[in-house]
């Protein structure tokens, strides 16, 4: 089968490198890649935007199916677009990704259906989200409405804090995404994210992970689109997912059939593990980035086998995906200045980095010539796995310090919480 990825960053790298092992995958395009795709996949220059264009290319080439990697497209609607075409896509709805599209689509939908979340207020006014404040207490965890690429949450330690965050958000600090705000009551605990493939009927788990957001070691500074992940995340017990799916993710899928817009894909739930048992924080779409990093590298069942039944309704009918034992752990390398005004152009040499069995994914790079480059923000996702935490760390590392990246930077903290608890 002739399959087309599209997206450019280090999750569509990571899901490049496994669907191009599958022996389904005759031929992998990208769309548009980026250089480490490059070795798995041929790139084109094709956007995600022009519905039409991407139908024309995949009829051209004879495509059997289409895999949606970031979530715009998704809110977009590209999935139905080409499920109208005849053409079989790797991704939900757009009414569907109105999970990820609205903060305050999932809210509502979560008290229909009785999922636990925090308490909340959604607000369409600068006027209302200050009258709304007054109904929490600090910290006050304020959320852009709509897509700001992993950046439009504010938790505010004080209600001056807070309202000058509102006024930013009103303002267009987030764009259009914060034309409307969700204000949350916060939750104390340990933050985890599990990941589900479903067609809208079946639901088959694909594997925990734990994320690093803030851009400082020690999860200091500005929230980023992430700075690290590992997996799985033993704080998610078999029995916490066996909760989870219960309570959060099966509800979700049959309350979105009930209501006519069945979801077809993956469903990452970001959560709150507090005393009162797992707490929905938000969903995503699709694969997250960097945790699709580590998922791939322990994933052990084929990749084209899961998305075409997903794509199909026959999940159901294959096996469950099968993880490794391993530890899988990702550090990412971003730009200076990320993840306010990245420096680009730096140039980048991989030297050994991949000699002991890592693997590093490409997130924000380009070739000058035959010179590898950052084009800024996150750049490089240094992936390698280990029998422990402790293992994975360390073999990220040794990556990660052989590659000369004069203008990167990156947390050496990641994984560090699940390294003291082996250390015991």
């Amino acid at each position: 089968m002739n399959i087309l990825l599209l997206g450019s960053g280090g999750r569509e790298h990571a899901l490049a490198w496994k669907l191009a092992q599958s022996p389904l995958c005759d031929k992998l395009w990208a769309a548009p890649g980026n250089p480490g795709i490059a070795q798995d996949a041929e790139c084109v220059a094709l956007d995600a935007t022009d519905h039409d264009a991407v139908i024309a290319f995949a009829r051209e080439k004879e495509i059997g199916l289409v895999v949606i990697g970031p979530e715009a497209p998704l809110v977009d609607g590209l999935a139905d677009s080409l499920r109208a075409a005849g053409i079989d896509a790797f991704g939900p709805s757009k009414q569907a990704a109105q999970l990820e599209g609205s903060k305050g689509f999932t809210k509502e939908l979560c008290k229909r259906a009785n999922i636990p979340t925090a308490r909340y207020e959604r607000c369409t006014s600068l006027e209302a989200a200050w009258g709304a404040l007054k109904k929490f207490d600090p910290p006050f965890v304020l959320k852009a409405d709509g897509l700001a690429a992993g950046k439009g949450v504010v938790i505010a330690d004080t209600r001056e804090e807070a309202q000058n965050a509102l006024n930013e958000m009103f303002d267009g600090k987030f764009g259009s995404a914060g034309s409307e705000v969700v204000i949350e009551q916060f939750l104390t605990g340990e933050e985890a994210s599990f990941f589900a493939l479903t067609d809208g009927t079946a639901i088959l788990p694909i594997g925990t992970a734990q994320d690093h957001k803030r851009v400082g070691e020690g999860d200091t500074g500005p929230n980023t689109g992430g700075m690290g992940a590992y997996s799985p995340a033993p704080v998610l017990s078999e029995a916490l997912q066996a909760q989870v799916m219960r309570e959060i993710v099966e509800p979700t899928v049959q309350t979105l059939r009930e209501e006519g817009m069945p979801y077809s894909g993956v469903l990452y739930a970001g959560l709150m593990l507090t005393k009162d048992g797992p707490q929905l924080i938000e969903y995503n779409a699709r694969f997250g980035d960097p945790e699709c990093q580590v998922l791939m590298m322990r994933l052990e069942s084929d990749l084209v086998d899961l998305m075409q039944a997903c794509a199909r309704g026959t999940l159901g009918e294959v096996a469950a995906p099968v993880l490794s034992d391993d530890f899988a752990l990702t550090v990412v390398m971003a730009a200076e200045g990320y993840p306010g005004t990245p420096k680009k152009g730096g140039p980048i040499d991989l030297g050994e980095a991949e000699a002991g069995g890592a693997k590093v994914f490409h997130a924000g790079t380009k070739l000058e010539g035959d010179t590898l480059t950052s084009s800024g923000g996150r750049v490089l996702n240094v992936t390698a796995r280990g029998a422990s935490a402790t293992e994975a760390q360390a073999n990220a590392y040794a990556a990660v310090d052989a590659i000369d990246f004069a203008d990167g930077f990156c947390r050496r903290d990641i994984g560090q919480r699940e390294v003291r608890r082996e250390r015991g």
